[in-house]
């Protein structure tokens, strides 16, 4: 049992003071060093954005792979009025279609292979919203991609599920939520089924990721007695209807828990336990305070069953109401205020042939401010070159509208045929430089050859476009021929041979390679070209032109470290111009 559980059968007046997470503030536990030196980019005192740009909210959802991710996205465009019916990952016939998981690969396997945004409005209490949403794939496999994507955004949801709480990669995502200080709602799924003590959850969230917890709702039941939960922020009783998995829960509007109103709706059992354990959490666990959650050192956390519809409508209002509104944008030389005038974006993916009959890459900004407008000009601060941009697009997954207008806040999409990049900066004339848009080094390398010989510069073009999309690191070496593919993980080689053959009608074959990973060298220009002359067997370069070392053994770069003092072996390249 837990902790939380044990305090509780204690008196009421005699605490102990070690265990209420209330007296356990963020600041006092252990955050790592490059945590606490991050600059806090929440400005309190910040005149109020105009009423446009303050009305957009830009989260991403984040979790561990099958919490329901990507159903509780669907649900999300449901209740936006964006589609009519809701997909569903593992289903069959129409149910299955999810707008998030387009590609051909992410709907046979049932899983996200590749970050989507959507852009919907939802109506709120008193005006309407525009929530920017972004799915991104919970596999880490692929968490490049996830990592990349959370710079473009200003909050996060966690999605948990419920029987198994946080899990390995939550908390490696979570610590990414950290390090840039977004705000966490929390969303404990699948509570239809049989799931874990509310206090166990609570208490492992607030033991493995070091934040407080406060409860925005609270289940009445579990598993097959689940029928609902109380709404602790607006004392309602939400209830489910397992009938129809696209309708709306019914809400009771009850003025607190002695309501006779209650008896009517929940079981006796059920309602004894319910008023037993809300009254333990009122004591032990923090109120709502929304300068702590805008801080990162508080997380609501609501409870529901995102294939039934439930708690859905309750975390939407939840991130309307609480929810952060467009952030300054980290920036050399200065930072970014989203209630600037002047129009500033960046890019923060690409994704290639969206559209496989165009052979397409569209690019995906984030806008950092102003009112951007359909065909405005804006500078390109890596090429220094200006674009007419007169096709951006709105996302809804694959489907796309065209952009009439852009607020800070919203992510629109550029289609080009390979101008820009990731970590490229779009202003009207400023040169600026987005920073924090990571690169990692590859943790497993192979060689990748034509099944067909003369189409070898087919798959050099094929490798080039999803190099810049980020999906892979493609390395040329200095000695031989043929190119050297970097993944992250084992996943991926099948997802890039399967993307390659469908979009490009190219079959391939990947080879074991000599070496084990690879690293970007910097330093003064004689030094790293010192290196580079002496270890040509050793030496690529990437798709930017960048030279990399690749390495055997850990020795190749303990060597390289002893021999050449002034050059610095990395294993991140932060993209940028």
């Amino acid at each position: 049992m837990t902790r939380l559980l044990l305090f509780s059968r204690q008196e009421a007046g005699t605490p102990t003071p070690n265990i209420l997470p209330t007296q356990r503030p963020i600041a006092a536990r252990t955050r790592p060093a490059y945590i606490a030196q991050m600059p806090d980019t929440q400005i309190p005192n910040r005149p109020p954005l105009p009423p446009e740009i303050g009305r957009r909210r830009t989260f991403a959802i984040i979790s561990h792979p099958d919490a329901g991710k990507t159903t509780l996205t669907e649900k999300f465009l449901l209740y936006g009025g964006a589609i009519q019916m809701a997909g569903q990952v593992r289903a069959k016939g129409e149910a299955r279609r999810t707008r998030s998981d387009f590609m051909k690969m992410e709907q046979d396997r049932g899983i996200s292979v590749s970050a989507s945004a959507m852009s919907f409005d939802f109506a709120g209490k008193d005006r309407e919203f525009r929530f920017n949403l972004v799915d991104t794939p919970g596999h880490s496999d692929f968490s490049e991609d996830t990592y990349r994507t959370l710079t473009a955004v200003d909050a996060a949801v966690m999605v948990i599920d419920g029987a198994k709480g946080v899990e390995s990669q939550t908390q490696k995502l979570f610590e990414v939520c950290r390090m840039r200080d977004l705000p966490i709602l929390t969303f404990c799924n699948k509570m239809d089924r049989e799931s874990r003590d509310t206090f166990e959850i609570i208490d492992e969230i607030q033991e493995n990721l070091a934040i407080d917890v406060t409860p925005a709702s609270w289940p009445i039941g579990v598993g097959r007695e689940f029928i609902g939960c109380y709404d602790l922020l607006h004392d309602r009783l939400e209830l489910m209807d397992r009938a129809d998995r696209n309708k709306v829960a019914e809400t009771i509007r009850i003025s607190g828990l002695d309501d006779p109103k209650l008896a009517q709706h929940v079981p006796e059992e059920l309602l004894d336990k319910l008023r037993e354990e809300l009254e333990m959490a009122r004591e032990l666990l923090p109120a709502m305070d929304r300068d702590a959650f805008l801080e990162g050192s508080l997380t609501p956390i609501w409870f529901g069953s995102a294939i039934n519809s439930f708690g859905v409508q309750e975390l939407m209002t939840g991130i309307a109401e609480f929810g952060p509104e467009p952030q300054p944008q980290r920036a050399e030389p200065r930072q970014i205020s989203p209630d600037e005038t002047a129009v500033t974006g960046f890019v923060f993916k690409v994704q290639a042939n969206m559209d496989p009959k165009h052979r397409d890459r569209v690019a995906f900004v984030r806008m950092a401010s102003g009112h951007f407008q359909r065909g405005m000009k804006l500078t390109h601060v890596r090429s220094k070159k200006q674009m007419a941009i007169s096709n951006p697009v709105l996302f809804l997954a694959a489907d796309r509208e065209l952009a009439e207008e852009a607020w800070a806040g919203d992510i629109i999409g550029i289609p080009n045929h390979g101008q820009l990049r990731i970590g490229d900066a779009l202003t009207e004339g400023e040169a600026l430089r987005f920073t924090g848009i990571p690169s990692f080094a590859p943790e497993l390398l192979q060689g990748v050859r034509a099944g067909d010989p003369m189409k070898a510069k087919h798959l050099e073009k094929a490798l080039m476009q999803f190099a810049e999309e980020g999906a892979a690191k493609v390395f040329k070496p200095a000695i031989g021929s043929g190119f050297i593919v970097g993944v992250v993980g084992q996943l991926q080689f099948e997802v890039l041979a399967s993307r390659i053959e469908l979009e490009y009608g190219l079959p391939v074959r990947f080879d074991q390679s000599q070496f084990q990973s690879a690293r970007w060298l910097s330093g003064a220009k004689d030094a790293v070209e010192g290196v580079v002359a002496k270890n040509p067997q050793h030496i690529a370069h990437d798709n930017d032109g960048d030279p990399v070392f690749l390495t055997r053994l850990q020795w190749d770069i303990d060597r390289i470290e002893r021999d050449h003092p002034a050059v610095t072996l990395s294993a991140t390249k932060e993209m940028m111009v």
